[in-house]
């Protein structure tokens, strides 16, 4: 475990001079917009779901807008993100415990905010880690996934079980940091679909680097 950790550390080092700027790159403006945002991003790149959102932004500025419109309507304006009829429906559903339960306020605590619908580990740590700061979790997306199996920072395929090994590895307080890294790598560079491995920063320590 020492070993890995020392190796896991090496990995952030490398990456955090590549990337000292590394952030969500999602456009919001306010907790509300980062939590829709967020959700809509599922299955969709961060550049689609800010192309749509620079409108539905406009048009929906708070949980009484989205609960007020029909959800026909809603999927209309969310459509380009993908599996936009379950978005609405989450995304409604969301508005109207948020409305009825918390007086329009988005909770803050971890254990509230992924009991409602549509909201998991991973869409919690995202808001609650780039808007407030809070380090409850490790944002295990298609980039970490794909990264910690290359990486060998984990064999498991389980999201949690994944998040529940990083976890092991990595002090709390780099959490957001190596979340921001990771995916930051992910999309520039260890590419899904053509890595350029000849150009990565981790090629000499990355055992898949090794195989190709």
């Amino acid at each position: 475990m020492k070993n890995k950790k020392t190796y896991i550390n090496e990995i952030i080092k490398r990456l955090s001079a590549i990337y000292p700027n590394a952030h969500i790159s999602l456009n919001y403006s306010n907790l509300f917009e980062l939590l829709i945002a967020t959700i809509l991003s599922a299955q969709c790149t961060d550049k689609k779901v800010n192309e749509v959102t620079s409108a539905l932004f406009k048009k929906y500025k708070s949980f009484n807008d989205f609960y007020n419109v029909s959800q026909e309507e809603l999927q209309q304006d969310i459509k380009q993100t993908g599996f936009f009829r379950n978005k609405a429906k989450s995304i409604k559903a969301i508005s109207r415990i948020i409305i009825s339960e918390y007086n329009g306020e988005i909770p803050t605590e971890f254990d509230k905010l992924v009991k409602l619908p549509g909201i998991g580990r991973k869409t919690a740590n995202v808001v609650l880690g780039n808007f407030l700061g809070k380090a409850e979790g490790i944002v295990v997306d298609t980039h970490m996934i794909r990264l910690s199996h290359l990486l060998n920072l984990t064999k498991e395929k389980n999201p949690e079980k994944i998040e529940s090994d990083l976890s092991k590895l990595i002090d709390q307080s780099q959490y957001i940091h190596f979340s921001d890294l990771i995916i930051a790598h992910g999309r520039n560079i260890c590419i899904a679909r053509k890595p350029k491995c000849s150009d990565c920063v981790l090629n000499d320590i990355c055992p898949s680097a090794k195989l190709k």
